[in-house]
């Protein structure tokens, strides 16, 4: 007799197994009729699934949150069917949902067109119109290999292949058409919202190897309701807008090339906003205790070998040769840091030592993974490494949240998502150290009261890892900050202290950074603020322009007594009508533009509008030097 438990608490017991679907009938039938799945024990599970013991449920309709992963998934499947519909002999491999949509792959001689998304789109739509009931049902593992072979179906014979003996082949079915999936999914092709779009056609790997053959990936995006899925093509088309790399060309900020793939040529006003950031963070450092160092960016294959990044990176580095020795140009910084530690003998009065350096660092990132500044081969981090006693773990980790959130804050960002990440399948070390290193993350989370998510097997090879990401102003979640608890490559690399009893003892290693890459944050920062940077940020803070020849004299007078402050400014001195000038100073997202006629001259003042279009009127330069050092001490 099975004693359900339902979210408010309250129990029905019930003399026979039960299905979700059962008990959301025993509630009420409004529930039956809009329940989509369950949550059995935490788990998200079809409508269909037995429940024969005792167990905490929870139902899933449209509502919840969870709906979203079951209506992707099922919009993956009725593509899916669709595509082998409207294309016999179309192989499909693997469809599953992901963040904002779903995609799946398929093999195909013949490459789909634009037009052929349509096609496909409209044949979802009608497949979701016939209401087919989709049923799980477990095969066989043989018969399963034998059915899809039959139908020339050899990708999905490797999937059932690679699925572990002893676990069920489950099979899903909607109508004639049947796939090998996990699910769960909704109970049938009807419940599935029509609201759902193809996006793009996109080349991928199969199972993601570079190796194995070229499969034809369709995106979709698929939403609750007709409101949801108008959201967020409205945010696709503002993020069009924002593209990083057309407003940085349109505001002459960097660019690149395909001589030099995956690194940046920095313009002048691009290497403002990039020198701004680092003596802003540099300064953060000093307040904090770090020391800044420099390391070289070739180093010995030993050194990456010892470190276990030469196995762990492998294609990703880059190399060179030189007399008889194999050189790594370094894919990061942190075993050029660990020599500077070893560099003299260390005591325990010497802990905590903070090294941080923007080190320049190379990865050799597929191409077809460059985007921009954001995902580039040559980047420069924040990057600090803290040796510490294990007695000095949780105040460090503290300290820096307490750093990280200052940073964000200074920069316009106020939510911030955590996520504890532990040990990966492929580690160095051995578990009594990870069962330490993720008891101390947990702990210091903990103790700053923060609220945090679990990321099983997410951790670095050498060690779990806190991560921190921000939400953008269109709800984008960008992963930047991150700090990882190291007991292992200390002690590979020989670093050690003397204790206070004199004994010799390992430092645990803290790998830290805020804004990870400053390449992929100012793009970031790009297009967050479309462009329209924070005063304390823009390149240009304030352009001064004249109306006639007669003010050029007393614009240069006002451009140098800016400067004098240590603001950066710049003349428009061109014989151009005033209007023109503001157009063309408002696109550049010039935080101040400031006009100088025969009155403000005379007066000794400036007239001041401000980017939005805001008109302050005429005023004292004073004045307008006060504003603009207050904006700069609030960061505005």
């Amino acid at each position: 007799m099975p004693e359900i438990t339902l979210p408010d608490g309250s129990k029905r017991v019930f003399d026979h197994p039960v299905t979700v679907a059962d008990v959301a009938a025993d509630i009420g039938p409004g529930l039956a009729k809009a329940t989509l799945a369950g949550k059995v024990d935490g788990e998200l599970v079809d409508a269909s699934t037995v429940i024969d013991k005792d167990a905490e449920l929870a139902i899933v309709t449209d509502r919840d949150e969870d709906a979203l992963e079951l209506i992707r998934h099922d919009a993956a499947h009725v593509m899916a069917q669709a595509v082998q519909e409207l294309f016999p002999g179309t192989q499909v491999t693997i469809g599953p949902a992901i963040e904002d949509g779903f995609y799946y792959d398929f093999a195909r001689e013949e490459a789909f067109t634009p037009d052929d998304l349509k096609k496909i789109e409209d044949r979802m739509r009608e497949i979701v119109g016939r209401d087919l009931p989709i049923e799980r049902e477990v095969w066989d593992r043989e018969e399963a290999k034998k059915v899809f072979a039959d139908l020339g179906e050899h990708y999905k014979v490797e999937i059932i292949d690679a699925i572990p003996e002893g676990e069920p082949v489950s099979i899903y079915r909607q109508g004639d058409w049947f796939d090998v999936c996990r699910g769960p999914h909704l109970p049938s092709t009807g419940r599935l919202p029509k609201a759902f779009k193809l996006m793009k056609l996109a080349g991928a790997y199969w199972r993601g190897d570079a190796n194995n053959e070229m499969l034809q990936r369709i995106y979709g995006t698929a939403w609750r309701n007709k409101k949801e899925l108008k959201a967020y093509l409205h945010r696709l088309e503002e993020a069009e807008k924002r593209d990083h790399r057309k407003i940085g060309k349109a505001l002459d900020l960097f660019h690149t090339q395909e001589e030099a793939p995956g690194m940046v040529f920095w313009h002048d006003k691009g290497w403002q906003i990039y020198l701004t950031i680092q003596d802003y963070v540099r300064g953060k450092l000093r307040e904090h205790g770090y020391q800044e160092v420099h390391t070289p960016e070739i180093i010995d294959r030993s050194l990456w070998e010892k470190s276990g990044h030469w196995d762990k990176f492998g294609d990703m580095i880059f190399t060179t040769h030189s007399e008889h020795r194999d050189y790594a140009i370094k894919p990061m910084n942190c075993p050029a840091h660990v020599q500077i530690y070893n560099h003299g003998l260390r005591s325990y009065r010497d802990l905590p030592l903070r090294l941080a350096e923007f080190g320049s660092c190379h990865r050799n990132e597929p191409s077809g993974t460059l985007h921009g500044i954001m995902r580039v081969r040559n980047f420069v981090q924040d990057d600090a490494h803290i040796f510490c006693t294990e007695d000095q773990i949780l105040s460090e980790v503290s300290a820096f949240i307490d750093l990280l959130f200052e940073v964000y804050r200074d920069f316009g960002f106020e939510e911030v998502l955590i996520k504890l990440s532990t040990r990966p399948e492929k580690r160095v070390g051995s578990d009594e150290l990870w069962d330490k290193a993720e008891k101390s993350l947990e702990d210091a989370l903990n103790h700053k009261n923060l609220e945090w998510e679990l990321q099983p097997g997410e951790g670095a090879f050498y060690g779990p890892k806190i991560e921190f990401s921000l939400k953008d102003c269109l709800g984008r979640v960008w992963q930047l900050g991150t700090i990882q608890l190291d007991f292992s490559m200390p002690e590979r690399l020989g670093a050690h202290y003397i204790a206070e009893d004199n004994s010799k003892q390992v430092p645990v290693m803290l790998h830290r950074a805020i804004l990870g890459s400053l390449e992929r944050f100012i793009g970031i920062l790009i297009e967050h603020y479309a462009g329209a940077l924070p005063v304390w940020l823009s390149p240009v803070q304030a352009m001064v322009m004249n109306i006639t020849d007669k003010q050029a004299g007393y614009v240069k007078e006002v451009a140098e007594k800016l400067k004098k402050q240590g603001f950066r400014v710049q003349m428009d001195l061109r014989n151009e009508k005033i209007g023109f000038k503001i157009r063309e100073h408002t696109l550049q997202r010039i935080p101040y533009l400031l006009v100088v006629g025969d009155r403000e001259m005379e007066n000794g003042a400036v007239a001041v509008r401000q980017r939005g279009g805001e008109d302050l009127g005429a005023m004292p330069l004073d004045d307008f030097i006060a504003r603009l050092q207050d904006d700069l001490k609030n960061r505005a």
